[in-house]
Formats: structure tokens, sequence, C-alpha cells
């Protein structure tokens, strides 16, 4: 290898890379020639199914995830009503995130077909192993030349161990390049000469760029599943809230009406709470609160806003969501902020609103409104 490391680098990765082979290189000889060309091959057929079983799962998941997208489409997903059990509120909100989150679907579709293909291959892969090293098998064991041989090979395969785990630190890095112990993995100067002579050309940008593109995605629809909690938690519909979303929309032929009636109760009946942000801000105490308890105390956040209005939305039959991401602060930034869409089955659109800030203008379907709210991943409903 060509770099500036030495084995006396005190950094406890390269002891660790450095290690494996080492306790290879003993297991080695303790196994002699055939013990140890057994466990190589084993390693090396091993990986390719390994390898084999991540491109047949990614194809057939790509392949399968659109015709799943459909199916659960034609199934046209209806909400549990309030007195639903858990199991099947926890369902549809799972059925609904593999229905909206392209990632989510394709990762579930990828984690089951790599699951069955392994359990499929997991066997077959040892008995190809083993016939594969049985010549080997004949080899007396004993003896310096039998060892030394199985020391060799027990190299290699801690040589390929070393390169596994240093792909593994490398993905790490590329994915939280300030996490913890990053810095540390990359002073090591055996991983920053493997990770450049080995990882990087074999990988090409696939890890260090693709990877945590890839990654912040799926991270983003994580945050959609994880928003969509809310359908679970809030889907008990206390009845005074139902009570109120009827008598506000009485006599309101059609959603928009509905839609916009709620918009402006909601914005004028709940006050912005300043002591639960000054609270969380200056304490970290965050005062988690549901829409009945919005309902009551006529106080709360923009998330409880958007909470509470969706509630009272699907309380007269309206197809809402709560949308999480950035609100302009009006000082030439933006903070962390919440917000509803709604559905209008006459016009065939979402549209979005926002009670919180009710009080200073019409934000219920404004032009403009996507240049002040900035959405980052949280959807539900």
């Amino acid at each position: 290898m060509n770099g500036k490391w030495t084995v006396v680098d005190a950094n406890l990765v390269t002891w660790i890379l450095l290690a494996v082979v080492a306790f290879s290189f003993y297991q080695g000889i303790r196994r002699g020639a055939s013990g140890s060309v057994k466990q190589l091959l084993l390693f090396l057929v091993g990986a390719l199914v390994a390898v084999a079983a991540v491109i047949i799962s990614a194809l057939a998941a790509s392949s399968v995830s659109p015709h799943l997208q459909s199916w659960l489409m034609e199934r046209q997903l209806e909400r549990p009503p309030a007195d639903a059990t858990f199991f099947a509120q926890f369902g549809y909100t799972a059925l609904s995130g593999l229905r909206d989150l392209p990632l989510f679907r394709f990762a579930a579709l990828f984690l089951v077909f790599h699951t069955i293909i392994r359990l499929l291959t997991g066997l077959a892969t040892r008995i190809l192993g083993t016939i594969v090293s049985f010549p080997f098998a004949i080899v007396p064991n004993g003896g310096a030349v039998n060892r030394s041989v199985g020391g060799i090979v027990g190299a290699a395969l801690g040589t390929g161990r070393a390169l596994l785990l240093t792909a593994v630190l490398f993905a790490y890095c590329a994915l939280l390049p300030r996490g913890p112990m990053t810095d540390y993995i990359q002073q090591s100067g055996l991983y920053r000469e493997i990770a450049a002579q080995v990882i990087r050309p074999a990988t090409g940008n696939l890890i260090d760029e693709r990877l945590p593109v890839f990654a912040q995605a799926m991270s983003g629809e994580l945050d959609q599943l994880w928003q969509k909690r809310y359908d679970v938690i809030d889907a008990e519909l206390p009845k005074e809230i139902a009570e109120a979303a009827v008598s506000v929309t009485k006599g309101k032929t059609n959603d928009e009406e509905k839609a916009r009636a709620l918009y402006d109760w909601v914005g004028s009946r709940i006050a912005y709470d300043d002591d639960k942000v000054k609270a969380y801000v200056d304490e970290g105490d965050w005062r988690e609160q549901g829409p009945e308890q919005t309902f009551s105390t006529r106080k709360g956040v923009c998330i409880d806003y958007a909470r509470l209005y969706a509630a009272m939305a699907r309380a007269v039959g309206l197809d809402v969501r709560v949308v999480t991401g950035l609100g302009y602060d009006g000082r030439g930034g933006y903070g962390a902020h919440a917000w509803n869409e709604v559905y209008l089955k006459e016009q065939l659109r979402w549209v979005s609103l926002d009670s919180t800030w009710a009080r200073t203008g019409n934000w219920f379907d404004s032009p403009g409104f996507t240049d002040t709210h900035i959405r980052q991943g949280g959807l539900t409903g």
C-alpha cells in the first residue's frame, strides 16, 4: 500500500483492523490448510451470495413497488372510525405509508425479498462452500507446511474481513460526516489507505455521494411516517370536538366552505401559547398536548393548531393532512412550523391552510403560500 501510515499508529481503528487480520491468521494456523480454505471459500461464497441477494432484492422491489402502490390505491383505504381498535388505526397508518411514500415502500419490499432470499440461500451457501473445499479435506492435518498454508489462507480471510469492516466504517463516515467518532475514524492511517486504494475505487461515488442523498431522502420519508402517528394518537375524537365541528360547518354545502369555516374557527378561537414556546426554548421542556387539551384550554402552538384542525375536519368527513416544516419568521429567517392540507373533492385538489397565522391575514389557499412555508417531509393523512 502507498500511504503515510505506520503500524505504530496509535489510532484504535488501525489496531482493530490489524487485530482482525492477526486473529484470522492465528485461526488459520490452528485450523490447518483444509479448515482455513473451507472458511475462506465460505466467506467468498457468502459474500457473493450477499451481493447477489442485494441486487436481486433491489430489482424485485423496484419492479413490484409500482404494482403494490396501484393495488393499495385501488383498495381506496378508508380511515378507521374513531372507535376502531389500535391495530386497525396502526394498520391504516402503515398501509397508507406504503401507498404514499415511495422510498419507504421500496425499503419494506427490499427487506421482505432480501429476507426470503437469504433464508433460501443460507443452507445452499454452506453446502456449496463445503463441496468446493472438499478437495482440501484430503490434505493431512498437522505439520508445519499444513499449518503454514492455513496461516496464509487465514491471513487472506482476515484481509477480506478487514476490507468489509473498512467499507462499513466508510459508509458510516459518509452518512454521518459530523457524527460521533467520524473524525477519529478518519484519523486512522490504515483506514485512510484502504479507503483511498480499495473502497473508493471499487464503489465509485455510490457510498460517499449517492448513499447520503438516499439516506436524506429516506429520513424525510421516515419523518412523514413518524408524523402519521397523529392518525393513531388523535383517532379517538372527543364528543365535544365533533359536536363543535358539526356546529361550525352547519349549513355549509361543499368541502371548501366547510374547510374554510373550520379554518376561521380554529384561527380565531385558539390563542398562541407563548409560555409553552418559552419553556421549550429556555428549559427544553416540551409540553405535548392533544386536540382535546387544545380545544379545552383554547391555547397551543402551531402543531396544536394543526392537530385540532385535522381532528375537527375529519369529524365532518374532510380528508386532511398535518404537515410539518419551516415557516417564515418575518425577519429573514425560518423556524419550525406546522400547518394543514385539506382535500376539496369538488375541485379534485389539495389546498394548504395555516390556522396559526389566521390572525395575520388570509392563509387559506392563499397565493404564494409556498413562499413562506417549506415542507420538510412531515405529512399525515
